[in-house]
């Protein structure tokens, strides 16, 4: 495999010929006058041909310094201009965020957020995902996510910003026609509604309050992909679905859905913002994950 240039020796090489002096590169540079030396001739074993003539008076350029020279000077432009640019990035709020949320809260609760956010950091741009599948943020190349669930054991950074109540819920109509579960397992005989990205793998798990468990595998006619596609079937009375608040909520308040195993609790999720591993992330990632967690929680408050 070929070499990669030795981008190091050609800066240092770029950096005495502007300054026409081995000491000078070395202050401007912060290194040694030794370390400057050894670069250039490090870069001048390599190529096989002097850059410098030196005397003890003066530096000049030979016939393959001077071929060199303009390459490595824009070498050196471009590296600074490069770090510059991302220096820029990691200070400041600007660039491209990529964010992955889940579909129906990202409609209901992130979207309507973002023309604030736009309007506040006008140099950000947001390329918003949306779906209910768990994204591979590292390797789909996403700058963050929320996650709506118990979070499993991950490399990722996880920031937790509310509480998220799921609520097993019928229709009315649906209890007068079938009977009203009292315990989890009776939903065994009941047409229940699933969905497709459940963390427990299709299972509902409930605890009440004296600490009993109950683990129960539902069936039913329809099973979703997007948590809100199956709320006009629970509304129509067909059967009993498991939704968290930010989709059934409305419905519960104005009585098209009632919660049922009041005295059960299915384990609580919460809404995270989770973001890669690494070093400290860029101002642009930043300002959105404080302004989203300044939303959630005065949102929590007006509760």
């Amino acid at each position: 495999m070929a070499k990669l240039p030795d981008f190091e020796a050609l800066a240092i090489f770029a950096k005495v010929v502007e300054l026409r002096s081995f000491a000078s590169a070395a202050t401007e540079l912060a290194l040694s006058k030794a370390t400057v030396s050894k670069a250039v001739s490090r870069l001048e074993q390599r190529l096989g041909a002097r850059l410098f003539n030196r005397t003890s008076r003066r530096l000049a350029l030979t016939d393959a310094g001077q071929k060199l020279a303009e390459r490595a000077t824009q070498l050196l432009v471009d590296g600074e201009a490069a770090e510059s640019e991302a220096l820029s990035q990691s200070t400041a709020p600007r660039g491209l965020v990529r964010l992955a949320v889940p579909m129906t809260f990202g409609v209901k609760a992130v979207a309507p957020l973002l023309p604030e956010f736009l309007e506040r950091y006008p140099e950000v741009s947001i390329d918003l995902h949306l779906s209910d599948a768990t994204v591979d943020l590292i390797g789909e190349g996403f700058d963050a996510g929320l996650r709506i669930a118990r979070l499993p054991d991950s490399s990722l950074i996880a920031r937790r910003l509310c509480a998220m109540p799921r609520y097993t819920v019928a229709a009315p109509s649906y209890l007068k026609r079938h009977g009203r579960p009292t315990h989890p397992m009776h939903l065994a005989q009941h047409q229940c509604f699933g969905y497709a990205y459940l963390s427990t793998a299709g299972v509902w798990h409930y605890t009440n309050a004296s600490g009993e468990q109950a683990s129960v595998r539902p069936a039913g006619q329809l099973r979703v992909n997007n948590g809100e596609a199956v709320l006009p079937s629970v509304i129509a009375g067909l059967g009993i679905a498991d939704l968290p608040d930010f989709i059934v909520g409305d419905a519960i308040a104005s009585g098209e859905v009632e919660v049922i195993l009041k005295g059960w609790k299915q384990p609580e999720g919460a809404v995270h913002l989770v973001t890669p591993p690494g070093g400290p992330r860029p101002a642009r990632v930043e300002v959105l994950a404080e302004f989203l967690m300044k939303h959630f929680a005065k949102a929590k408050k007006g509760k």
